[in-house]
């Protein structure tokens, strides 16, 4: 693959969700002092954005997927103290998240503000996005599960983000679905369709995120997520340490010292993970089938409970093309499944 170099103002820039995404992994127990000690590390190593909170953002905590051991302000002074010149990032639902949740954050020292839609749902945005911007953060605008649609949808998608003032605009493989080929359509369709900064977030299931990350450069995306050992739901994300590696081995300047991601990539794995990610059946099942990440530990919960194999209930549920948020749909799909 031959990775176009970026321009000296135009550089990739790693954006860094270890303390958000990764949460999905530990059921979003970590504590003050594991937060503080990995976004100093990542701090130190020139990481451009570290974003923290509830796996499933601002105002997600809750018991329909899960409470947060803190409470969102309480993250947010913990990283914001760790932090000497990486920007502190929060990611916000509409649904789960409020304008008051996005006042109380920016107010806690959140610099880069991500306001998340269902592929195909942009318009949910608009409120939100005026809010960041008038609070004075950076507004992002990304679309999640976005193989449910096509290249011409999500351009269209990320234009309207743009236009409600988006500051940088993307798409998250929420399920590890795309083959390199996939990101470069919708990647190269958006770049088309925008004039401001494309992100590309990537999810581990089929083993290809770090192949996507550089595809989705190729295509023109200049803000790339990645996790410390991939930390995440299910297999995973596009892992930090490996992906600044390829870059700088391509000639693409990160800002980030790479000796330095390596010492908290192990950080990260001694201190947050009760285990590294690794694609196994579940977790290709999951990726092939279109579903989110974040529903593993549901899904293998009620497949042992209703005596069904995963790898079924995780297809059934990707026929019903279910999403972050339909936790309650797993329970309806494995009895439908018993009962056949």
């Amino acid at each position: 693959m031959q990775v176009t170099s970026p321009g000296p103002q135009d550089l990739v820039q790693i954006h860094d969700p270890t303390l958000r995404d990764g949460h999905h992994a530990v059921r979003h127990q970590l504590d003050a002092d594991q937060l503080a000690a990995y976004a100093a590390a990542a701090d130190a190593a020139g990481v451009p954005v570290i974003e923290v909170g509830h796996g499933n953002g601002l105002g997600a905590s809750s018991l329909q997927i899960g409470h947060a051991k803190l409470s969102d302000q309480v993250m947010l002074k913990t990283v914001r103290a760790a932090l000497t010149r990486s920007r502190m990032g929060v990611f916000m639902a509409p649904g789960w998240g409020t304008a008051d949740d996005l006042r109380a954050a920016v107010a806690e020292g959140a610099d880069v503000v991500r306001i998340a839609a269902h592929c195909t749902e942009a318009d949910v945005t608009e409120r939100h996005l005026g809010v960041v911007r008038d609070l004075g953060a950076e507004a992002q605008g990304v679309l999640l599960m976005s193989h449910m649609t096509t290249p011409e949808e999500l351009a269209r998608q990320c234009a309207m983000l743009a236009d409600f003032g988006a500051q940088a605009v993307g798409i998250m493989d929420s399920a590890g679905h795309y083959l390199p080929a996939d990101v470069t359509a919708r990647i190269g369709a958006i770049t088309t369709a925008v004039e401001i900064p494309v992100i590309f977030h990537g999810h581990n299931n089929l083993s290809l995120a770090v192949a996507n990350s550089l595809a989705a450069i190729e295509a023109g995306a200049r803000i790339i997520d990645a996790t410390a050992r991939g930390f995440g739901a299910g297999a995973g994300n596009t892992q930090l340490e490996v992906l600044v590696a390829v870059l700088h081995r391509h000639g693409l300047a990160t800002g980030i010292d790479l000796r330095q991601a390596l010492r908290a990539a192990d950080l990260a794995e001694a201190q947050l993970m009760t285990s590294q990610p690794v694609i196994d059946s579940v977790s290709l099942a999951s990726g092939l089938a279109g579903v989110f990440s974040g529903f593993r530990k549901p899904v293998l919960a009620t497949a042992r409970r209703e005596g069904l194999d995963p790898v079924d209930l995780f297809f059934a549920l990707g026929e019903r093309q279910a999403v972050a948020g339909q936790e309650d749909l797993i329970t309806d799909v494995a009895r439908q499944l018993k009962a056949r």
